[in-house]
């Protein structure tokens, strides 16, 4: 190897493409709005040259790159069982079902606490922010001024639920993406994510029942709720056996059986449940696997209007498909090439080097990771570009600290997933505050579990020594796991 290809460039040198790259995202995607894809693409070429001209080549990038393919592969097709998975489990009936009874069981006389767990509910089954907060979150923001209750605190309750979900479901893409960036196994990632999740979950209900001690149990304004559940009771058969896909998922993950097996399972399943109990036809159920899931398909075969659940439950209901998955797909792809030309690059290595000295402890290594996610989401305002710059920056700095994968990817999820729709400059905050009438600054004091993430997260990190580790995964735990886990980003 020539004296040029071990070149390596200097603090100052380095700083300069990455500097580029951060205003490539931060005007490109934070303010300009353009597709982060592109953006990732600008910023790979950017490195690539940079690293041409320390003596790379082009070769050494592509190789990189696929190495990173080849890891992720397993990952990319759960992507696809997913897209899958959801439609299917559209068309049987399995996730109106969980929406059905999510919305039974409002209580008037505890609407905060009861909008928390509703939309928690939901957004586990459905595996999106959006999509519950702009249905059921909706329907809850109108009960709540009906009743002439605070916005904000309901609000909050809406946004806490609706992440919850977001962060917790094995459908969500922020889950997929944030384990698959860290190489952490989907369903290790969602265990440990518990340790934060569950302790939020405990303060924002107690929060949330306190504050609606105050409402009166009398109040029956609930027309919006019953016209939703009238239409889901005559678009589909909900009955206890269209929870069989979900048992499927549940046991499969408990046994520990391979993901990709478990979701086409269960997604087989499900299209045998539409046949029998939905009266859906064959070619509705691939129609629903490949392209996603309509509620005409039930209307129809019902002879019932659509239009009787209102267009914003039917926004809910239609998704999903192996072609839901196309864009998360290419986005990694683009991810992949900007993080092989960074690595190969070896800008953010010298830049690093001056920086890990200084993270000693694991408690400012998850500190760190927490305070740059929280940074770069607020910046790009895009998770899935957050995740991979996260990963890129102290994938190392954790693994030597012996730290698993799953510290990391819990990070990521505890300050970027949560965190996004809290600024009133980010896309899911001027989502949120749109759908829900209620600016972000006011119900951000209120969307308990998204700060009770970053907040325990933290505390398990600086409290390590004391506690001897709890909430905190050593890689020691599991030696041959270890090796499993480097090589399985699912």
């Amino acid at each position: 190897m020539n004296d040029a290809k071990t070149k390596r460039p200097s603090i100052g040198m380095a700083m300069i493409p990455i500097g580029l790259a951060i205003a490539i995202f931060i005007i490109g995607i934070g303010i300009l709005k353009y597709q982060a894809e592109l953006m990732l693409i600008f910023a790979g070429a950017l490195f690539a040259l940079f690293a041409t001209f320390y003596g790379r080549s082009w070769e050494e990038i592509l190789v990189v790159m696929g190495d990173k393919i080849k890891k992720a592969l397993p990952a990319i097709l759960i992507l696809f069982s997913i897209g899958m998975l959801i439609g299917t489990w559209m068309i049987s009936g399995t996730i109106p079902f969980f929406v059905y009874y999510g919305l039974e069981i409002i209580n008037p006389a505890h609407l905060y606490v009861m909008a928390f767990l509703v939309t928690a509910i939901v957004s586990t089954c459905v595996g999106t922010s959006w999509g519950s907060a702009g249905t059921i979150g909706v329907a809850l923001m109108s009960i709540a001024q009906t009743m002439d209750l605070s916005m904000a605190v309901t609000a909050g309750a809406v946004v806490s639920g609706a992440y919850f979900g977001d962060k917790l479901s094995p459908l969500s893409d922020t889950t997929n993406m944030s384990s698959l960036a860290a190489g952490a196994n989907l369903y290790e990632h969602i265990r440990h994510m518990l340790y934060t999740s569950i302790p939020s979950s405990i303060v924002a209900a107690i929060v949330f029942f306190l504050m609606g001690l105050q409402i009166d149990s009398t109040t029956d304004q609930l027309a919006n709720v019953d016209e939703m559940l009238g239409g889901l009771r005559q678009l589909f058969n909900l009955n206890l056996v269209v929870l069989l896909p979900a048992v499927i998922v549940i046991a499969g993950s408990l046994m520990k059986k391979s993901p990709l097996i478990v979701l086409f399972v269960s997604a087989l399943t499900a299209m045998l449940v539409a046949l029998v109990f939905q009266n859906a036809t064959v070619g509705n159920l691939v129609t629903s696997a490949v392209e996603g899931f309509n509620v005409e398909m039930i209307a129809s075969a019902t002879g019932t209007d659509a239009s009787i659940i209102g267009q914003d439950m039917q926004d809910l209901l239609n998704r999903g498909g192996l072609y839901s998955m196309y864009g998360a797909t290419f986005f990694v792809f683009c991810a992949f090439f900007f993080a092989s030309a960074l690595e190969v690059s070896q800008a953010l290595n010298v830049v690093l080097e001056q920086v890990i000295v200084h993270l000693r402890s694991v408690g400012s290594v998850v500190a760190a990771s927490l305070v740059t996610g929280f940074a770069v989401i607020n910046c790009t305002s895009n998770a899935l570009v957050t995740y991979f710059l996260v990963q890129d920056i102290y994938g190392g700095v954790y693994k030597k600290k012996k730290l698993h994968p799953v510290n990391l990817s819990r990070s990521m999820e505890d300050s970027v997933t949560v965190t996004e729709a809290l600024m009133p400059w980010t896309v899911s905050g001027v989502f949120m505050a749109t759908t829900l009438g209620v600016g972000n600054f006011e119900f951000l004091p209120w969307a308990i579990f998204n700060l009770g993430g970053i907040v325990f997260s933290a505390l398990y990190a600086f409290l390590a020594p004391v506690t001897g580790g709890f909430g905190i995964r050593k890689l020691q735990e599991e030696p041959e796991s270890g090796k499993a886990s480097s090589k399985t980003a699912i």
